[in-house]
């Protein structure tokens, strides 16, 4: 009876229109338009890449061209110089070609920069650093001049001003936070179809809940096989959500892709749970029970930053209790937590919350609608 019930059920919500717009097709169009959004802000505006400078070759300086040959033998050259005139070195810098000029006047250097950002302050500090060392040299030269090479072959090793630390070995991007928040919101929109559960066992809501009322099958079957097959649905959707936007879009989930599959089929039964919960709650219509339904979803995903993207650190500083049992929160930390932390104790968690979070809508969901009890049919 059971499978007879889920099988037909299966084949039912596959005709309704709503679950192919919102659970296929709208994570395509929404994930599209995030790449076109995102693509290359983090590269352009967090990423470590390589300064362009100019050096002035008016007064040619042995010791500085050893320095920035030394240098630019790294993997990733912390500077890349170009010898220029300093009429062409002029124009470069004016037409933003390079980042900055550097003079040596002297054995000292200058340095002629057009703004005031990250790399013009890097540059700044490796000609106070070449200063200081050059300084250094010429004082051990005066004192002992046997120790003056061996002085500066030390000084010579140290010519890096930035150092490549890896903190995480996960995606730092953190315009993926977007990605996991769509990945929340299509999860969460399985309420939609959860919603369909208590709306076709109600009488008093529809005329198949009315029939299914008269029928021998008992309510809880026939509401377990609805939910299991709305389950299965919601779990194939969100196997197509993440597919799409690792393989399509190419976004990048960390080493851990099954558990992100994991946590999204996850998040998905989560979705269905809350829609089941909703609609058995009051005696409001469908129509009214899904534009609750879709509030709800919308004002978590609102929440969790699917719409402004610092709105859940915000959260976490003066009510994190809300980032704990705020839905899509919790659905976006577990990528998060998968993405970037070595151990999963943080990713278990949340899979534990988000577990324990479908049982108490399913069960609520189960007790309000077996209630329902009808004088007439």
């Amino acid at each position: 009876m059971f499978l007879h019930n889920f099988k037909y059920e299966l084949l039912a919500q596959l005709r309704v229109r709503t679950f192919i717009l919102w659970l296929l097709v709208f994570p395509i169009a929404l994930g599209f338009f995030f790449k076109l959004t995102f693509i290359g802000i983090y590269e352009k505006d967090s990423v470590f890449n390589t300064i362009p400078a100019a050096v002035d070759t008016t007064e040619d300086d042995p010791t500085l061209r050893a320095v920035l040959d030394q240098m630019e033998k790294s993997d990733s050259p912390v500077i890349r110089v170009s010898y220029l005139s300093a009429e062409e070195a002029d124009r470069k810098l004016k037409d933003d070609d390079v980042e900055g000029i550097i003079r040596s006047e002297g054995g000292v250097l200058k340095l002629t920069v057009a703004g005031l950002g990250m790399n013009e302050t890097i540059l700044k500090s490796f000609c106070d650093k070449y200063n200081s060392n050059a300084e250094i040299i010429r004082a051990a030269a005066a004192s002992d001049p046997t120790k003056a090479g061996e002085i500066s072959g030390m000084l010579m090793k140290d010519v890096n001003t930035v150092e490549d630390i890896k903190l995480v070995n996960g995606n730092t991007d953190y315009y993926t936070e977007y990605f996991y928040n769509l990945i929340a919101m299509v999860g969460l929109f399985g309420a939609l179809i959860g919603l369909s559960v208590t709306i076709d066992n109600q009488a008093n809501l529809s005329a198949l809940g009315a029939r299914k009322n008269c029928s021998p099958t008992p309510k809880s079957v026939s509401m377990s096989a609805s939910l299991v097959s709305k389950f299965l649905i919601q779990s194939v959707c969100m196997v197509w959500c993440v597919s799409f936007q690792h393989f399509v879009l190419g976004i990048n989930f960390g080493d851990h892709l099954l558990l992100v599959y994991l946590a999204a089929i996850f998040s998905g039964i989560l979705g269905v749970s809350l829609g089941f919960m909703v609609g058995s709650i009051g005696r409001g219509g469908k129509d009214i029970k899904s534009s609750i339904t879709t509030a709800v979803v919308m004002f978590s995903c609102f929440l969790s930053g699917l719409m402004v993207g610092n709105i859940k650190s915000l959260i976490g500083k003066f009510a994190p209790i809300v980032n704990e049992i705020n839905p899509a929160s919790v659905i976006s930390d577990c990528f998060h937590c998968l993405n970037i932390y070595d151990s999963y104790d943080k990713f278990i968690s949340k899979i534990i919350t988000m577990a324990v979070m479908t049982f108490v809508f399913s069960f609520v969901g189960f007790i309000m609608t077996r209630r329902r009890k009808y004088a007439s049919l």
